[in-house]
């Protein structure tokens, strides 16, 4: 099949769908960033979106671009993304952001994406479209993510419980009301940093595939500035289902539990985003929060909802691959002749 040359109105609606899909990353991500700052009533909820928010849109200034790289050019062969796999991708991927979000599900939009440039490429070119590093990469990060961010917050955890052991309740938790307010703005940046990261490689690659970039894949800056900006102003819009679900119907917090949740995830994040890897930014905090649970005790986690939640992550690419595959047979049938 002949590449898909589209005139820059379909470009620029396309683009507007990547932005779309960013946004809503953001207003269903948004309670990895502040879920635990707003249970532990370090922040209102008002105030904690915009804390989040800022440190969302802030974060392109801390990391290089090598997950858009990644997201662009490291999981279905470029040749293959032309703009209907990157539209069917998209469809696929927001079709089950909405759908988690309205169940109150903390699935990851992350794995959603690729799930859905999984589903277009095949529909496109069948399984040889499919880069098995990039996806191997993307695999283990699935498994690795939520079990590193356990291990880092039930370590802090210990750590702290014993160097605070002697200090008073009271004061524990007003010093780490301050602390989570570092924690959080840490989290933010490491969530902006790898996920507006993911729609910049999408839109990359779309103009790179149109010829708009020259002969060097590369992400323009204004690109960034539309990513970041619209993964922000997502943040600030909610997500209040998942809110619940992350800050309270896991495991209770408190402060100083909130801090060791996000710092282990922040470093988690920070840590594959230097990699380069698309890695999961619900499935890192959710890791975290359960470490941070588990170091009480067991049965201060409710292993029931945290079952569910895995259900959702297990489901997550081949739902979105399903729907971006169909979506590329109606998307195909329309844009090309």
């Amino acid at each position: 099949m002949e590449a898909l040359q589209l005139g820059l109105p379909a470009i620029a609606v396309i683009v507007l769908v990547a932005l779309a899909f960013d946004f809503i990353n953001g207003l269903h991500d948004a309670a990895n960033s502040i879920a635990t700052v707003v249970s532990t009533r370090v922040l209102s909820p008002k105030l904690a979106v915009l804390w989040a928010a800022f440190f969302n849109f802030i974060a392109f200034l801390f990391f290089g671009l090598h997950v858009a790289t990644t997201i662009g050019t490291g999981l279905v062969d470029p040749l293959v993304m032309d703009p209907a796999v990157i539209l069917a991708a998209l469809i696929g991927a927001i079709g089950w952001n909405l759908i988690t979000w309205y169940l109150g599900l903390p699935s990851s939009s992350s794995h959603a994406l690729v799930g859905g440039i999984a589903g277009a490429g095949i529909a496109k070119a069948g399984f040889g479209a499919i880069i098995g590093s990039g996806f191997t990469k993307t695999a283990v990060a699935i498994v690795l993510s939520p079990g590193i961010g356990l291990l880092l917050a039930l370590f802090l955890m210990l750590v702290l419980s014993w160097a605070l052991r002697r200090a008073a309740p009271f004061a524990v938790d007003r010093q780490f009301r301050h602390w989570q307010l570092v924690s959080a703005a840490l989290y933010s940046l490491g969530h902006g940093g790898n996920d507006a990261q993911k729609t910049m490689g999408i839109i990359a690659v779309l103009l790179f595939s149109q010829g708009m970039l020259g002969d060097t894949f590369h992400v323009p800056f204004w690109v960034i500035i539309a990513c970041q900006l619209a993964m922000g102003l997502g943040t600030m819009m909610g997500g209040w289902r998942i809110v619940r679900t992350m800050g309270s119907r896991i495991t209770d917090l408190k402060p100083y539990q909130g801090f060791c949740a996000e710092t282990a995830g922040a470093i988690t994040l920070f840590g594959a985003t230097w990699l380069g890897i698309p890695v999961s930014t619900t499935h890192t905090i959710t890791g975290a929060i359960v470490g941070v649970g588990s170091a009480r005790r067991t049965s201060a986690v409710r292993w029931g909802l945290a079952g569910r939640i895995v259900w959702a992550w297990v489901l997550t690419i081949p739902a979105s691959g399903i729907v971006a595959w169909l979506s590329y047979l109606l998307v195909a049938s329309v844009l090309h002749p």
